[in-house]
């Protein structure tokens, strides 16, 4: 029989290494309104294979030239992105420091790219594509398209999609005062995610001893473009 491989972060999540991103902004389109938060979250593995919420990263970004910012948008989210005292900086800054720590958190781990992990993850991960794309940076560590999202692992794991329904769920506390600040919001969305995986350990490597169990299979390449 066929030993699987030790459980490390490259195995567990096929080489992706989850990152967990949320962003704050100025509205809903990601192609017109401004990005004015982003927040990341590095995932650890302890050493009986459980995940949890590792380092964070965080930089207040300001509008780009032309951005739109919706009041109500702001009203949410408590930001004055002109405010003297707010230190923020370019997208494209704020961009290359976030991509930095990933990467060295890719090679770190022996994984091949980061995968994004947000609370409605399509949304972060149109606004980041789109900063990516307005500042023209070339290394992106991040899939393009492909996330792990935690409002539905929130839904199947505790029957709540909320990220504050679905934390309190899950046992942690929540501060009302704090959120919708990236840096929180991308926190309790990283304890959520190792939670609902931590809660199907048992299920995973019984997957990795039947797979093995199997013995060499067809596979897609890994270097398919599409991953």
């Amino acid at each position: 029989m066929t030993q699987p491989d030790p459980i490390t972060l490259a195995t567990r999540f096929r080489g992706f290494l989850p990152v967990v991103i949320d962003v704050e902004t100025g509205g809903f389109n990601s192609q017109t309104d401004a990005l004015l938060e982003i927040a990341a979250v590095l995932v650890e593995m302890r050493g009986d294979g459980s995940l949890a919420r590792g380092e964070t990263v965080r930089y207040h970004v300001a509008p780009f030239a032309g951005a739109n910012l919706e009041p109500a948008s702001l009203a949410v989210n408590g930001i004055d992105p002109y405010h003297p005292l707010r230190p923020a900086i370019s997208e494209h800054d704020a961009l290359q420091k976030i991509f930095q720590v990933v990467r060295h958190a890719v090679r770190a781990a022996d994984c091949k790219r980061a995968v994004l992990v947000g609370h409605n993850a399509f949304f972060d991960l149109n606004f980041l594509n789109a900063a990516v794309l307005r500042t023209q940076i070339k290394r992106n560590p991040f899939h393009p398209f492909s996330s792990f999202d935690t409002a539905t692992l929130g839904g199947v794991a505790f029957g709540q999609t909320v990220l504050m329904r679905a934390s309190l769920a899950a046992g942690f506390d929540w501060d009302s005062n704090l959120a919708h600040s990236a840096a929180y919001d991308a926190e309790r969305t990283a304890d959520l995610f190792c939670t609902v995986c931590n809660q199907f350990q048992n299920v995973f490597e019984a997957s990795r001893r039947r797979l093995a169990s199997m013995g060499p299979l067809e596979i897609e390449r890994d270097d398919d473009p599409r991953e």
